[in-house]
C-alpha cells in the first residue's frame, strides 16, 4: 500500500509538470495540447522542429503497430518493427495484440512495460504510445482488471463510474509506458444492423453518449492519460464493416448535427486532445464520391476544424483498412496515394499504413513535387510534438519497472470492473416463472418437495481454445454441481451439444439456459441464409440450435447474450431475456449471479432492440425464494 501510494504521488508530480493530464474546462474548449504547455515544453517543441529533416518530420506522422508479446529484442519480429522505426523514423506506436488461435496473445504489465522501454530505445525523439483500450487496459495487457464494454456504463447509466474508471485505466496505462489512448468510442450505435460499433458505444441517446465521454476524457485526464475520440463524424449509424469496405452513413445534415455530433462537440469542449476519423462516406458533408472523411478536405477541415474549432490532431483511422483502400482501386499506389490525400485533407497523423515505404516515398515526392509544402507538414508535427511535451515524454520516456510490479495486480481496478459489470446486466423479458434458476436440483412449491430433472445449461461459443465462456461454466457449477453442461463451438471442434442429445435433456429439464457468446470480430464475414454478411452474432448450425431449443421448451428457457444485446432479434420467441453487452470475465461472473438472483440491480438498454423492448426499458428482477436456495 505505502508502494502504491508514493506512485500516485509520482503521478501527481508529473501531472504537475505536465498539466495537460488535467483539466480546464475553458482552456482546453476546443482540443489540444498547446494551452497546457510551460516555456520549456515550446522551446523544446521548437528547437525540435527546427532540428528535424524532412525525412524526420514525415516519419513523426507516421504511427506503426507494435506486439506487447515479443519473447526477445534478438528475435525476427522485434527486430524487423525496431528497423522500421528507425529507418522511417516513426513518431508514434499502436500497442496491438495479435491473434494466437482463437485467442489475443498479450504480454503481462512488466512484459509490456519492458517492450515499450526498449522500443524507446530505439529512436532519437520519444515515441508516443498509443493503445485501443475501450474498455481498459485488459484489452491489450494480460492479467489486469477486465472491464465490460462501454456499453455496459451505458446499462448503468452512471457517468461517474466511467470517470472512475477512466482514470484507472489511465494510471494502468501510464505505468506501463502507454500515453495516448484510442478511446473514447462517440459513435451513437443507432443502427442495429452496426456490425462494427455494436457494444462499443455507450447506446444510442447522444446526449447521454456524450455525457459518457465528457466523463472519460475528465478521468483519464486527471490520470496523465491522451485520449483520442472516436470515429469522427459517427459510425453509429452504418451497417457495413470498414475492415472490408467503405462505410455509408447517408444521414442528411440535420441528422448528424442532432444524433452524430453531439457527442464529438461535448468532447472538444472538456478538451479532447485529438481525434480519430471514420473510413466512412458522408454525402451530406461530401457529396463527391471518391471522398471519404479520410481524405475530404469540407469532413476535415471544414467541419472538424473551422466549424467545430478543434484545434487538436486529427488522427486517420488504420490506412491499411480496405474501407478506404477500395476508393483506389486501380491506383498502382493506392496506400501512397491514400496518404497524401489524408495530409492534404487535414490529417496530423497516419495510423497503420499497409506499405509503409510506399507510404512514406509518395509524401517524400507529394513535397517535392509541392502538392502538400513542408510548411503544412511542419503545422502537423508541431502539434505531435506539442502532445508529446504534454505527455512529459520530452523529461522522461521510460517507466520505471519497479513501480510496474508493485502496481498490479490492482484489487481497487478488479472490484470496479467486477461492480461495473454486475451493476449493467440487463433483464428485458421474462414470463415470470423461469427465473431465477435454482441452486438445488429439488423444486419446493407451497404443498410439497417435488423432485426434477434439473438444470440444462447450453453454451455457444466461437472455439474450445478460447478463453471465453470457461468462467462462466464454473461459476454455474459451483452453484448447481449437477447442471448438464453442453458446449457448441463455431469451429465444430469438440462440440458436445449433439440436438439429438441436447433437444431430449431440455425437454425433460426443469430449466434450461442458453449462454450465447456473441463475439464481434473485425472483418469476419459469413454466408447466412444465403448471403454473405459481417458476422456479428451468430449463424449455421449454431443459430438453428438455439432456435430450436427455444422452441421446445419456451416456457422455462432464459437466452442469456454475452456480447451484442441485438442477438433477440433473431429469437424473438425468447420468453425470458438477459443482456450482459460484454464478453469479458467479470461478465461471465456477473451473468450467472443474474442467473440465479443475486443480481437485483436498476440496469436499463442503452439501446432499442426493435420489436422487443426500447431505450431505457428493464424488467424487474424476480424476487428470490429463499426456500428454493436450500
Amino acid at each position: 500500500m505505502q508502494n502504491w501510494t508514493k506512485l500516485r504521488i509520482l503521478i501527481l508530480m508529473f501531472l504537475t509538470v505536465a498539466p495537460g493530464g488535467a483539466v480546464s474546462g475553458v482552456a482546453q474548449s476546443h482540443g489540444g495540447s498547446a494551452q497546457f504547455l510551460d516555456s520549456e515544453d515550446h522551446r523544446w517543441v521548437e528547437q525540435t522542429l527546427k532540428q528535424l529533416s524532412l525525412d524526420e518530420k514525415i516519419g513523426q506522422m507516421l504511427l506503426l503497430r507494435v506486439y506487447g508479446d515479443y519473447r526477445s529484442f534478438n528475435s525476427s519480429s522485434y527486430l524487423a518493427v525496431a528497423d522500421q522505426i528507425r529507418r522511417y523514423h516513426v513518431g508514434s506506436v499502436d500497442l496491438a495484440s495479435r491473434m494466437s488461435g482463437p485467442n489475443l496473445s498479450k504480454g503481462t504489465p512488466a512484459e509490456v512495460a519492458t517492450i515499450i522501454n526498449q522500443l524507446q530505445r530505439e529512436t532519437k525523439i520519444p515515441l508516443l504510445v498509443g493503445a485501443d483500450i475501450e474498455r481498459g487496459l485488459a484489452s491489450r495487457v494480460s492479467g489486469v482488471a477486465e472491464f465490460p464494454f462501454p456499453m455496459a456504463f451505458g446499462a448503468v447509466g452512471d457517468p461517474k463510474l466511467v470517470e472512475q474508471f477512466a482514470l484507472i485505466s489511465a494510471r494502468e496505462a501510464r505505468a506501463v509506458g502507454i500515453q495516448w489512448a484510442f478511446a473514447p468510442v462517440a459513435d451513437v450505435n443507432s443502427n442495429p444492423s452496426n456490425p462494427i460499433i455494436n457494444v462499443r458505444s455507450y447506446g444510442e441517446d447522444p446526449q447521454k453518449v456524450g455525457k459518457f465521454v465528457a466523463a472519460y476524457i475528465r478521468g483519464a485526464h486527471k490520470g496523465g492519460l491522451i485520449v483520442s475520440v472516436k470515429h469522427f463524424p459517427g459510425h453509429g449509424d452504418s451497417a457495413t464493416d470498414s475492415h472490408l469496405g467503405v462505410v455509408q452513413v447517408n444521414s442528411d445534415r440535420r441528422h448528424l448535427d442532432a444524433i452524430e455530433l453531439p457527442p464529438f462537440r461535448e468532447a472538444i469542449a472538456v478538451g479532447a486532445d485529438s481525434v480519430l476519423l471514420a473510413h466512412a462516406a458522408v454525402p451530406a458533408l461530401d457529396p463527391d464520391e471518391h471522398r471519404i472523411t479520410t481524405n475530404s478536405p469540407k469532413i476535415m477541415t471544414g467541419l472538424l476544424r473551422e466549424q467545430m474549432g478543434f484545434q487538436g490532431l486529427v488522427v486517420t483511422d488504420a490506412l491499411e483498412m480496405r474501407g478506404l483502400l477500395s476508393i483506389y482501386p486501380n491506383d498502382p499506389n493506392p496506400d501512397g496515394h491514400a496518404a497524401v490525400d489524408a495530409i492534404k485533407a487535414g490529417a496530423d497523423v497516419l495510423m497503420l499504413p499497409k506499405e509503409l515505404d510506399a507510404t512514406f516515398n509518395a509524401i517524400v515526392e507529394a513535397v517535392h513535387k509541392q502538392e502538400i509544402s513542408e510548411s503544412r507538414l511542419d503545422a502537423s508535427v508541431r502539434r505531435i510534438l506539442e502532445l508529446k511535451a504534454n505527455a512529459g515524454l520530452n523529461k522522461s520516456r521510460f517507466v520505471n519497472l519497479k513501480h510496474v510490479e508493485e502496481m498490479f495486480p490492482d484489487s481497487a481496478a478488479n472490484e470496479l470492473a467486477q461492480r461495473v459489470a454486475d451493476e449493467s446486466v440487463t433483464l428485458v423479458r421474462s414470463n415470470g416463472h423461469a427465473l431465477p434458476v435454482l441452486k438445488s436440483d429439488r423444486k419446493e412449491t407451497s404443498s410439497h418437495v417435488e423432485a426434477g430433472d434439473g438444470l440444462v445449461v447450453v453454451s455457444f461459443v466461437d472455439s474450445n481454445r478460447s478463453r471465453i465462456g470457461p468462467e462462466f461454466d464454473r461459476q454455474i457449477k459451483l452453484r448447481r454441481p449437477n447442471a448438464k453442461m453442453f458446449h457448441f463451438y463455431n469451429d465444430k471442434i469438440g462440440s458436445d451439444a449433439d440436438p439429438a442429445v441436447v433437444l431430449p435433456s431440455v425437454k425433460q429439464a426443469d430449466q434450461v439456459v442458453i449462454a450465447a457468446f456473441v463475439s464481434h470480430v473485425p472483418g469476419r464475414q459469413v454466408i447466412s441464409r444465403g448471403a454473405l454478411r459481417t458476422a456479428v452474432g451468430l449463424s449455421g448450425e449454431g443459430s438453428d440450435l438455439i432456435r430450436r431449443i427455444i422452441e421446445t421448451a419456451p416456457d422455462k428457457t432464459t437466452l442469456v447474450a454475452l456480447g451484442s444485446p441485438y442477438l433477440i432479434e433473431d429469437y424473438p420467441k425468447a420468453e425470458n431475456y438477459i443482456c450482459t453487452y460484454s464478453l469479458a470475465t467479470t461478465t461471465e461472473v456477473s451473468a450467472a449471479k443474474a442467473l440465479f438472483g443475486e443480481i437485483q440491480n436498476h440496469a436499463k438498454l442503452p439501446v432499442t432492440l426493435p420489436g422487443i423492448a426500447t431505450s431505457g426499458s428493464a424488467v424487474a428482477w424476480p424476487a428470490v425464494v429463499k426456500n428454493a436456495e436450500n
